[in-house]
C-alpha cells in the first residue's frame, strides 16, 4: 500500500475520532498541561538498502490535552505536543570489511496531534489510553560522526552516497501512535508512561530518478514518561465506586 493511501486512511479514522462532542455522552471540559521526556530508537529506511541498526537519542517536550467528553466508558480527548527529538541512523558496518564506524544525529522539532481515547478512573486511579494521529517535524541541525581513521569503503552493496550528503528535505510528516498508562491523583497531578511508534511518510533526501535514494524515511520506537497537571477540571465529576464482591461467611461443621 502506498504511503499516501496509508495517510488518507489514518486521517479519515483520526477525523472520525476527533469530533466527539457531536456524540451523545457526558460533557467534559478538562484542560491538562505538562512535560514529558524519554528515549527513542530511530532507524532511517533507505532504498537502495544501507545496512544499519537502531540509533538511540533523547526526546523531550511539552504536552497539552483537552478532554471534551466521556462516551460510555471512554474518555475522549485531543492531545498536542511540541517535542525535541534526536533522530538519525547508525550503520552496521562489517568489521571484516572495514574498521569504519558511522552514525548521524538529526535534531528535530516535532509536533504530533493525537486523537486520544482512555479508559479507567478520571479523578483518582489508573487510566489506560490509546492515541493516534499525524506528526509534523523540522530538522534544524545535523551532525555526522566518522571514525578515525576513515576509509569510506568497501560496503556490502557499494552505497556510499549518504556520506557528506546534507538533509535535503528538512520538513517531515508521518503517522504516530501508541499506548499510554497513567496514574491520576487528586492533588499531585498525573504521572504518565507511554510507548509509541513513528512511521515517516516523507524522505530526508530528494527521491527523483536521478537521485541516489528512492526512499530515505525515519522510523522510531519511543518510550516517554511525563508529569501533567489539570489546569481546568469539569465540576461535579466523581468516579463511580468499584463494585465489591460480598464475602460469605464460612460454616465449619465438626
Amino acid at each position: 500500500m502506498k504511503p499516501s493511501r496509508i495517510l488518507l486512511i489514518v486521517l479519515v479514522l483520526w477525523t472520525a475520532l476527533v469530533p466527539l462532542q457531536a456524540q451523545v455522552g457526558e460533557h467534559r471540559n478538562d484542560l491538562t498541561i505538562g512535560f514529558t521526556g524519554g528515549y527513542l530508537l530511530n532507524r532511517t529506511s533507505f532504498n537502495p538498502t544501507i545496512k544499519k541498526v537502531y540509533k538511540g537519542g533523547e526526546t523531550f517536550g511539552i504536552t497539552v490535552r483537552y478532554t471534551c467528553e466521556k462516551y460510555f466508558s471512554a474518555h475522549c480527548a485531543i492531545q498536542a505536543e511540541v517535542n525535541y527529538a534526536n533522530m538519525g541512523w547508525k550503520e552496521d558496518i562489517d568489521p571484516e570489511l572495514s574498521s569504519d564506524t558511522y552514525y548521524r544525529d538529526m535534531r528535530y522539532i516535532q509536533v504530533p496531534i493525537f486523537a486520544r481515547l482512555s479508559w479507567g478512573r478520571e479523578r483518582k486511579g489508573f487510566l489506560f489510553g490509546l492515541l493516534i494521529g499525524p506528526q509534523l517535524g523540522y530538522c534544524f541541525s545535523e551532525t555526522e560522526h566518522y571514525s578515525t581513521p576513515w576509509a569510506g569503503s568497501p560496503r556490502p552493496n557499494n552505497i556510499t552516497q549518504q556520506y557528506g550528503k546534507a538533509v535535503e528535505r528538512p520538513f517531515e510528516y508521518g503517522l504516530t501512535g501508541g499506548l499510554s498508562f497513567e496514574i491520576v491523583t487528586k492533588r499531585a497531578g498525573r504521572f504518565m508512561l507511554e510507548g509509541r511508534y513513528f512511521y515517516g511518510l516523507s524522505d530526508i533526501f530528494n527521491n527523483s530518478k536521478k537521485d541516489p535514494f528512492g526512499r530515505s524515511a525515519n522510523g522510531a520506537i519511543i518510550i516517554k514518561a511525563g508529569y501533567l497537571y489539570d489546569v481546568i477540571r469539569t465540576k461535579g465529576v466523581v468516579d463511580k465506586p468499584r463494585k465489591r464482591k460480598n464475602k460469605k461467611a464460612s460454616v465449619f461443621s465438626e
